[in-house]
């Protein structure tokens, strides 16, 4: 009988986690008829049916998915050892990454630049997002390792903080000369999931910043040229408005509120590659503030 081989096994874990064919292709670089192809090798040399045909997903059966527990330690623990004896010099594949326009800003080009110099292997894939999107997308295993505004509470999850920001309210040079939040201003936010605009709410709610409008903008850059350009007020991350406090385009209208954005890096708890996991541990020595 001729034996599986690593590639096999790599097959079967990433369709176990991505639930289709498709996503395993696009994960492994290769195509759906070759993802197919092996798994029907995989079926004849162990005669078992592995996996159960859904729709357009598909399942693991019950023997499928011993297989399946019995493997994921076996494979992350060779793929672990051969990459640590070459000090992951070796290390190939597509890494998906999420993060929102805060981190992006801020602490990702660093990771970025570190592991492109370091892993030159490994291919990249940025994807800018809002945190309940991003949350979402680590756990169905659409991306192998996000930027959360947080804290994250989930028991799929596996964190590490990067940090926290400060936040300030902002207005520009002339609305602050005339008389700022002493007359209703409009107020701009950014998205509605986003835990800045939580404490946005709770601002507005507590009554100190009277406003005749809530603006929604889900860019922080295009939001600090609204705002300089006379179109209200705004609570910003301070990290993101440091440049335009500075150059005197955007001034402070009320004080800081006391509460502050904390920020994670996530991956699955379960999380078995270790590339990612490697990753991983270096995105824990980042610091957003």
């Amino acid at each position: 009988m001729r034996k599986l081989a690593i590639y096999h096994l790599e097959t079967l874990l990433w369709i176990a986690r991505l639930g289709t064919f498709r996503a395993a292709a696009e994960r492994l670089g290769t195509t759906q008829p070759a993802i197919s192809a092996r798994v029907r090798e995989i079926e004849s040399q162990l005669g078992i049916e592995v996996f159960r045909r859904e729709g357009r997903g598909v399942s693991l059966t019950a023997r499928g998915r011993q297989l399946v527990r019995d493997c994921e330690p076996l494979l992350a623990g060779f793929e672990r050892a051969l990459m640590q004896a070459g000090d992951f010099a070796g290390a190939t594949g597509v890494v998906r990454i999420g993060a929102g326009e805060i981190a992006a800003a801020s602490c990702l080009p660093a990771l970025v630049g570190r592991i492109t110099a370091d892993l030159p292997g490994i291919t990249l894939e940025l994807d800018l997002d809002l945190t309940a999107r991003m949350l979402q997308q680590v756990l169905a295993g659409t991306r192998d390792m996000v930027f959360l505004a947080g804290p994250v509470a989930s028991p799929g999850l596996r964190t590490v903080p990067i940090g926290e920001v400060r936040l300030v309210w902002l207005a520009s040079p002339e609305t602050a000369a005339s008389g700022g939040f002493a007359r209703p201003l409009p107020v701009w936010s950014i998205g509605a999931h986003s835990p800045i605009h939580q404490v946005l709410e709770q601002e507005l709610a507590g009554g100190r910043a009277p406003h005749r409008s809530l603006n929604i903008c889900n860019n922080v850059q295009t939001m600090i040229g609204i705002v300089a350009a006379g179109g209200g007020a705004a609570l910003f991350p301070e990290i993101m408005v440091r440049g335009a406090l500075a150059d005197g385009r955007l001034v402070e209208v009320l004080p800081p509120p006391p509460a502050r954005i904390r920020f994670e890096a996530a991956i699955r708890s379960n999380e078995q590659d270790p590339v990612i996991l490697e990753l991983f541990r270096r995105a824990g020595g980042l610091r957003i503030d």
